[in-house]
């Protein structure tokens, strides 16, 4: 693990046990991210251990994420990384790379390798946001405020938002929430399907610990083939294929199972 990239990318870990916790670590910039936060996020799924079955991604302070760092909008380097409207100096091949590099800074926490949990408090905005979809389960507190702010801003959400907003809460309402830019409240979230759990403040850490524990649980390999069967689920065109992989996954959990047992 490149602690120093890390430290740059104002990312913290904490791995105990089977639990690794991230921690968006610039609670003075309200945790607003650049590229080298990405390639820190995108580090950390590289190198994390395979005994690891949970992830909490959370912030310090008094907000999730901000969303991008505001230096950003501009050519210049950005903590040594260059200015997002520096993309269109470059080929389309290149700025087209360049966006995917960042990406996978959220795409390994959709894999269904592990269960992953976003502890949200305060602002999620923007990238903030698309962090928090990123992750299988969300856990807020009720001060807590999402927002897709990328559109107001003549960009659009390109860190793999918007397949999961649209998967929890439908197309129109998620053109309703990238379009207006409004806040959706933590009450709202919890009733449209973006959050598991609101909860007060001060019951942000046990009401994600009580989850970690819940998810935990169950065999490793029976989370992973559920994981990824819910994944596919609602991109199969025919229901056959479905049951097919149903299947498929539950002869393997059983053949494993038969070797534990000594069958």
């Amino acid at each position: 693990m490149d602690a120093d990239l890390l430290d740059r990318g104002g990312v913290g870990l904490t791995v105990q046990g089977r639990r690794a916790t991230i921690t968006l670590d610039r609670p003075d910039k309200l945790n607003a991210q650049t590229p080298v936060t990405w390639a820190a996020l995108r580090e950390i799924g590289q190198s994390l251990d395979p005994e690891v079955r949970v992830v909490v991604v959370r912030g310090r302070g008094r907000a999730f994420s901000a969303g991008l760092d505001k230096r950003l909008f501009g050519v210049d380097d950005v903590d040594g990384a260059p200015g997002l409207m520096s993309l269109v100096q470059r080929p389309t091949e290149e700025a087209d790379a360049d966006i995917a590099t960042f990406q996978q800074g959220f795409s390994w926490l959709r894999e269904p390798d592990r269960v992953t949990i976003a502890a949200v408090q305060g602002h999620a905005i923007g990238a903030g946001f698309q962090l928090a979809l990123a992750c299988d389960l969300r856990v807020l507190t009720e001060d807590a405020k999402l927002r897709m702010a990328e559109t107001g801003l003549g960009l659009v959400p390109d860190l793999g938002g918007t397949l999961p907003l649209v998967r929890a809460v439908g197309y129109s309402r998620a053109v309703e929430i990238c379009v207006t830019g409004r806040d959706v409240t933590a009450e709202e979230a919890q009733r449209i399907g973006l959050a598991n759990s609101v909860v007060a403040a001060d019951e942000l850490d046990s009401a994600v610990d009580r989850f970690v524990e819940a998810v935990s649980a169950p065999p490793e390999g029976a989370v992973r083939e559920t994981l990824a069967l819910l994944a596919q689920a609602d991109e199969v065109v025919d229901p056959e294929q479905q049951l097919a992989a149903e299947r498929a996954a539950q002869i393997r959990r059983i053949a494993e199972l038969a070797g534990l047992l000594g069958g």
